[in-house]
This record gives C-alpha cells, structure tokens and sequence, in this order.
C-alpha cells in the first residue's frame, strides 16, 4: 500500500509543467490553442510520411493499423462463422437462439475493423504543385468550391506545425498519444496524424516542417 501511494506520489511530482507558447516568441503560437484537436489517438505508429516526388508528400497507415484492423475482422469473422456452423448443422430453433448473441458480437467486431481500415487509408496530403494540404479522397481539383472540404489548407496560409501530447486512459490500460497539427496564419489548426510513436512522429514533422519551410512547435 505504502510502496504504491509512493509510486503516485513521485508520477504526480514527476507531471511536466503545461507548455508555454510565450516562449515561442511569436503571436500567433499565443492565439494558438494548446490542447488536442482530437480526443484519443492510439498507442502505436497509424501513419508514416512518405515521398511521393519532390514536390509531394503523403502520410499513409503503417502496416500495424492494417493488422489491427484485419485482427478484428477475423475474430468478428470467427465469431459469426462458429455459430452459423452449428446452426446449418443442427437447425433446431433453441440453437438459433443461442447463435444470436455471438453473432451479434462478431457482426460488431468486423465493423470495428472495417472502420479502422476505412479511416486509416484516407489520403493525408501535402503537395506543392496543388499548393494545398488535405485529409480525403477527394483532391481540391475534383471539388467546385475547396471550403467543402473539412480538412483543408492553402500552404500559404500554413504557419506552422505543433507537436502535442494527451494522456490516455482506458478501463484497462492507459498510453499517451502525440498529435501533429498545422497552424494556419490565423491560429486555427487542423490535425493531420495522431498515434504512440513520439520518436518517429517527431522524425516525421521535422522533415515535413523542412518541405513546408514552416516551424515546428514542439510541445512534447
């Protein structure tokens, strides 16, 4: 009891002070909110930036995210196929009843890990040729006004990038997630990435802060 009160004790005294965006010495990191963007994350690498050209630059799910999500179709697969199994074999209705729950259950789990797979390979972009950032399938080319898509910017209009931080807590495990966002020049930001990999995240916004030409605020 004793040994854990002091476990918690040095965690608490050990809790890094909250960054202070004064130190950046600039006015927009002031009008800059410092707080996720998203709640969540995850607690491994979703996303790595690659090269496409010179001029491009694209993050894409690591396959970790892929596994995951596969993982979770394949139990939900089990799962619905087990009991469909002994249903076709028996055809008795006191076992339909039983399957029901199971397949509930599977049919919940492959969902999940469509989900994860669906959201995973949405195209995160920054291309110099468009002169845009983008999260979606669809590029500012193939839409008639660019203020329909959601997650969107000019890269003139980009300041800079931030580097942040949230704690996680779950009913069994609890990580921390980091989050890469652009700045825009009025102080709105737009996430780009968020998962567990602090070394390779910040690898990742040091070279894209350098394609950008922009500072990286890091908040880590």
């Amino acid at each position: 009891m004793l040994k854990q009160f002091l476990e918690k004790l040095s965690a608490l005294c050990a809790k890094k002070a909250p960054f202070d965006p004064a130190v950046l010495n600039d006015p927009v990191a002031l009008r800059t909110a410092w707080t996720p963007v998203r709640n969540g994350g995850a607690s491994f690498q979703t996303h790595r930036l690659v090269t496409v050209h010179p001029y491009r630059m694209e993050f894409r799910p690591t396959a970790g995210l892929l596994m995951f999500g596969a993982f979770f179709m394949a139990m939900g697969g089990c799962a619905v196929g087990a009991p469909m199994s002994l249903l076709f074999k028996t055809g008795a209705p006191s076992t339909a009843l039983i399957a029901i729950l199971p397949m509930l259950i599977g049919l919940v789990f492959m969902l999940v890990g469509v989900v994860l797979i669906r959201s995973g390979i949405v195209p995160i972009v920054i291309d110099k040729e468009e002169k845009a950032v983008w999260k979606g399938r669809k590029s500012p080319r193939e839409v008639f006004n660019v203020s329909e898509l959601k997650n969107f910017a000019e890269i003139k209009n980009i300041h800079a990038l931030q580097l942040i931080s949230e704690h996680c807590t779950g009913s069994k495990s609890s990580y921390t997630s980091y989050e890469l966002n652009l700045v825009l020049t009025d102080g709105q930001r737009i996430n780009l990435v968020d998962h567990g990999n602090r070394k390779k995240l910040i690898a990742d916004a040091q070279t894209l802060a350098e394609f950008l030409e922009v500072p990286l605020w890091d908040a880590l």
